[in-house]
């Protein structure tokens, strides 16, 4: 194609010879119905605009600068922004830490909701003046930077054959609003470099949040948002050339999305070779979900193959976006700027233009995709409060699996240590050796009376033998717990791995085994438990008036037969052990009753056995902790989803409320629409082109030419109705 002369809009450059509309600085006013001109039809040259202040194409004053200052309904905004606020509180609260069943799309939805409430719905919220910001994304190569540069005339923009093409995000301003995106109010994530119209960098603004994030340095492209002000765009209206959505860099597919998301407009890109691709369905799809507004621009269209945009065309009636506007552009020789025809961009420059010369129109485009995206962020705060549940039921299950582990093995010693068990080999013996022969057994059965009065003298007789009996009952008792503990580390480890959310959490941690320093640990609470015995005994004797000297030299002995007394039992012994331990225990039992009598014996070896528990329980608990302390430091048995809910639920109710509002103050009628905000502005390139008859030389909606079809803007936001 032959490129058509530029009309001479250049920045600063003279209107002679001018179009009328290039001479007032704005186009035709609108029709009389309050619609903006359509894409495609004949105007009427509007009369030169008296001269102004500000001329087209001028610097304004400091003063002529808005500032980013919020305005908020106090019965509708302001209600709605509060209740996000508390949902992006707890959103940022949110932790999805175990490895549930689908945890990973749970936490990419988590993260794009914040993002999205970070760049896009609190900002706008807070200010509602702010330019309306169309996001132009598209795949690896369809030509989105190319259009940027083409429907602004200049090269802001630079396009590329490598892959990925856009690397860093550019956002084309007006230069009176440069003041709402230097700032932090939208995209706080990301760091600023002002760039001049040729894209040359001028000077870094890094906004304190993205230094605040990391992403403090110009050196990082793909964190750094390059603003480059342009007087072809309408104030009030910015372009955003975003990175490829399906770039082989992930950063870059990540912030593509991000920048989706903080749009109040998509301005979609895709070529006839590609519009077919699952990558850019997948992006739509969230888009009609959440009831975004929508254009396509189909690029790259050969000769005879215009059917390729009626099949789009069916495709995006398919999948939930029917009414949103579609520019084909065809296949043509780029000019030596590397700029498309006038004739290509000349439907989309003429709809952008319509769109920044109409404050109602941006009004209700913003509103739209407001009121979509809050719709759909208390639908995914459902969604993602369903996967916080999932989180604390796995947290539930794992701890049961150790719990359940642990008390089985404190119940293993407690069973060794009542029945008997432990009275058998090495600690036999040492009782047999302390307490003597059968001899010894007959003379206290005949005459109990004559072995209380002898209890001192036999206890001092052999005070070394009563050690040698609490070292056998250690080492017995010790034996006992470390092979509980094994079993439950062994039973705790495989009920983890079987569990996906467990398997995650054992990787290099080395949970099957009892560490090395358990034995040490186990010893310290035996010999602990049997000084307590000790302290029993001679806490039982104090209280024994005339038996002070007699526990003076017996306490050992008499804790010695505490402890044998506690563990005896029939249960568990066979053959000839069982009537040796019933000895045993009848010895041990008669020996303290002589001493402190029938009563305080039963007491005394009921606190034995507490204690011994307690101090099995402290182990078992303390190894527990080896697979619990995983959970505990990733929070996730707080992680349910019902604050998440209520919040959401919060939203769902300001949302309403402050839709009422609105619907009330759009009863009253306004202004219409506006092209004053086109009086700074010298004109997006290619809108006065196009044939004789007023049509476009190419480039036009394929559905422009249905005389039934309603408007660009009726088919876009409906006929004002939600």
């Amino acid at each position: 194609m032959t490129e058509k002369p530029d009309d001479g809009a250049v920045p600063g450059g003279s209107n002679a010879g001018a179009s009328p509309w290039q001479a007032a600085g704005r186009p035709a006013e609108p029709a009389t119905s309050g619609d903006p001109v359509e894409p495609g039809q004949p105007t009427e040259p509007a009369a030169p605009a008296q001269p102004a202040a500000v001329g087209a194409g001028s610097p304004a004053p400091a003063s002529a600068e808005p500032g980013p200052t919020a305005s908020a309904d106090p019965d509708g905004e302001s209600g709605l922004t509060d209740a996000l606020e508390v949902l992006r509180a707890r959103l940022g609260a949110l932790r999805l830490p175990l490895e549930t069943a689908g945890v990973e799309a749970a936490r990419t939805e988590q993260r794009r909701a914040t993002d999205q409430l970070d760049d896009y719905l609190l900002p706008r919220l807070r200010a509602q003046k702010a330019p309306l910001l169309v996001v132009v994304g598209g795949s690896t190569g369809a030509g989105k930077s190319t259009l940027v540069n083409s429907v602004l005339g200049e090269k802001v923009t630079q396009p590329g054959v490598l892959r990925p093409t856009t690397k860093a995000p550019v956002l084309v301003h007006h230069p009176l609003d440069a003041r709402w995106f230097s700032t932090d109010r939208v995209l706080p994530g990301l760091a600023r470099v002002t760039a001049s119209g040729n894209g040359s960098p001028l000077r870094s603004a890094v906004g304190p949040a993205a230094v605040a994030q990391g992403h403090g340095t110009p050196s990082e492209p793909s964190r750094t948002l390059r603003l480059v002000p342009s007087d072809a765009l309408p104030k009030g209206l910015a372009l955003l050339d975003a990175p490829d959505i399906d770039s082989v860099d992930t950063a870059n597919r990540e912030l593509a999305a991000q920048l989706l998301g903080a749009a109040d407009l998509w301005l979609f890109v895709t070529t006839s070779a590609r519009y077919a691709d699952a990558v850019p369905w997948d992006l739509l799809n969230q888009a009609a979900a959440r009831k975004a507004q929508v254009a396509m621009v189909l690029d790259r269209v050969d000769p005879g193959a215009e059917a390729t945009a009626d099949d789009l065309r069916d495709m995006m009636a398919e999948h939930g976006l029917p009414d949103s506007p579609l520019f084909v552009i065809p296949e043509g020789e780029l000019s030596g700027e590397g700029l498309l025809p006038e004739g290509a961009v000349g439907d989309v420059s003429r709809w952008l233009t319509g769109l920044g010369g109409d404050a109602d129109a941006r009004r209700r485009v913003i509103a739209a995709t407001r009121d979509g995206v809050v719709d759909s962020l208390v639908v995914r705060a459902g969604d993602l409060a369903d996967a916080a549940d999932e989180q604390q039921a796995a947290d539930v299950r794992l701890r049961h699996v150790v719990d359940r582990a642990y008390a089985d093995a404190v119940a293993h010693v407690t069973a060794a240590t009542s029945d008997g068990a432990l009275l058998r080999g090495e600690v036999l013996a040492r009782w047999q050796d302390f307490v003597g022969t059968g001899e010894f057994y007959r003379a206290v059965e005949e005459n109990i009376g004559r072995f209380r009065d002898a209890v001192g003298s036999f206890f001092r007789g052999k005070p070394k033998e009563a050690p040698q009996v609490e070292k056998a009952i250690a080492h017995g008792l010790e034996s006992v717990v470390l092979d509980a503990a094994e079993e439950a580390a062994e039973r705790s480890y495989q009920g983890w791995r079987g569990d996906a959310a467990g398997a995650a959490l054992l990787e290099g941690l080395e949970l099957s085994r009892t560490p090395a320093a358990l034995r040490a640990e186990v010893g310290e609470q035996i010999r602990g438990w049997q000084g307590d015995v000790l302290a029993l005994v001679r806490e039982q004797g104090e209280s024994k008036r005339g038996r002070a000297r007699a526990l003076s030299f017996g306490v050992n002995g008499l804790g010695a037969a505490l402890m044998i007394f506690v563990f005896a039992s029939t249960g568990g012994l066979t053959g000839i052990e069982v009537g040796i331990a019933g000895g045993s225990a009848v010895l041990a039992q008669r020996l303290l009753e002589a001493v402190f009598g029938e009563d305080a014996v039963r007491g005394l070896a009921t606190q034995a056995r507490d204690r011994l528990r307690a101090r099995i329980q402290t182990v078992m608990d303390g190894q527990a902790a080896r697979y619990t302390a995983q959970l505990d430091a990733l929070g996730s048995a707080e992680a349910g989803g019902s604050g998440l809910r209520t919040a959401a639920a919060g939203v769902a109710s300001a949302a309403s409320a402050e839709r009422r509002v609105r619907s009330r103050a759009d009863a009253v009628p306004g202004d219409g629409a506006s092209a004053a905000d086109l009086l700074e502005s010298r004109g997006l390139r290619g809108v006065r082109a196009g044939t004789d008859d007023g049509r476009p030389a190419s480039g036009h909606d394929t559905a422009a030419e249905e005389p039934a079809r309603k408007g660009f803007w009726k088919r876009l936001f409906g006929d004002g109705e939600r």
